[in-house]
């Protein structure tokens, strides 16, 4: 069976990176945790770091999170879903909203539930998922500060998430005008600028973001150390955090070219064929997961002299070349993961998840 490993020390170097960083310039932050999709095994390290925010898109998850450590502030980073309304309420401590209706029925649920909910309102800055227009925010904030059980914690915004538009000092300038005109028209103190994501990191750690953003959500940076501008490496992060390890269930020298007539796969692919390549053969693996677990783009072998030719549904096919590593059927292969194939492979049932 393939299995993804996280390493307890890698995770715990990062985390501390991270944290030395934001305390020193007085900024608030929570752990994304919704890549982990709700593993308990995974979720129990996220606690044992210390942190006290963590943030994430499914409620269960959040639930989880609540049995671990009741302490932690929970945030589900999402508008909530009227029928999620009643465990949006008792698990998550602040919600981010972007619709009336929902506060109006999250502050009802709050009565109910005899809490005090905490709200974020997200702002439209030209991502275009969620948000509210810029010229709504009087009127929005006029609507909901007087909702019984209902606090106002924060003024956030999404960037790069749907059409890719990048963070910038001017974007986040504007948040910043936004929340101190709400502020001086209510008379109404709101705390947190929620401007920080994982892509606005290197903003701050180039000294580039507005003193007045105080609080980030940070997931992929975290568990990849990965600067989303460059797409490198940051400096002092590990990039290792987690990987995934497969095993060789055949190896055989094949040709590289298939034989017969053609049409699309299962997956609506039509191979083209290289010409230079008939005649040629290579020694080709297969290995234990496939397209149900994750798409081969989201990989990258860490052995030399290894390709990913191709994927079906639930097997993996790696060209070898010469096999000059010498491997065998039962051996394993590594691999580094993108954002999404961990996701992916997160979210996969078939898919062991141990901690070393």
């Amino acid at each position: 069976m393939a299995y993804l490993k996280l390493y307890r020390e890698k995770l715990q170097h990062n985390y501390q990176f991270l944290n030395e960083r934001f305390l020193e310039n007085h900024i608030d932050w929570g752990v994304v945790s919704k890549m982990l999709c709700g593993n308990p095994l995974y979720l129990a390290e996220l606690v044992a770091l210390g942190t006290m925010e963590i943030h994430d898109s499914r409620i269960s998850n959040l639930k989880i999170i609540k049995e671990l450590k009741p302490e932690i502030q929970t945030v589900y980073i999402k508008p909530p879903a009227e029928k999620n309304i009643p465990d949006v309420v008792k698990y998550a401590d602040v919600s981010f909203n972007t619709e009336l209706v929902t506060i109006g029925k999250l502050s009802e649920e709050a009565v109910k539930q005899k809490r005090t909910h905490k709200v974020l309102i997200m702002i439209e800055m030209g991502d275009l998922r969620e948000g509210v227009m810029g010229d709504d925010l009087i009127d929005f904030y006029g609507k909901i500060f007087n909702l019984p059980n209902i606090e106002v914690v924060g003024i956030g915004t999404n960037l790069n998430c749907l059409y890719g538009v990048m963070p910038s000092p001017d974007k986040l300038v504007q948040l910043s005008l936004y929340k101190q005109l709400i502020e001086v028209t209510f008379k109404k103190k709101i705390p947190w600028i929620s401007g920080g994501t994982s892509v606005t990191l290197p903003l701050f750690l180039t000294k580039q973001l507005p003193k007045t953003v105080n609080h980030f959500r940070i997931g992929e940076t975290l568990y990849f150390g990965v600067n989303l501008v460059t797409e490198d490496t940051i400096p002092g992060m590990k990039d290792d955090v987690i990987e995934l390890f497969c095993q060789i269930i055949e190896l055989s020298e094949k040709p590289v070219v298939p034989t017969g007539e053609l049409a699309a796969n299962p997956s609506g692919e039509l191979v083209q064929i290289n010409e230079a390549d008939y005649g040629k053969t290579s020694y080709r693996a297969i290995l234990d997961l496939g397209l149900l677990d994750v798409s081969p783009d989201f990989l990258i072998p860490q052995q030399k002299g290894i390709s990913i030719t191709g994927a079906s549904s639930d097997m993996l096919v790696v060209d070898l070349g010469e096999n000059e590593q010498g491997f065998a059927v039962g051996d394993i292969l590594s691999f580094s993961l993108k954002y999404m194939g961990a996701l992916a492979l997160m979210n996969s049932y078939y898919i062991e998840k141990i901690v070393e």
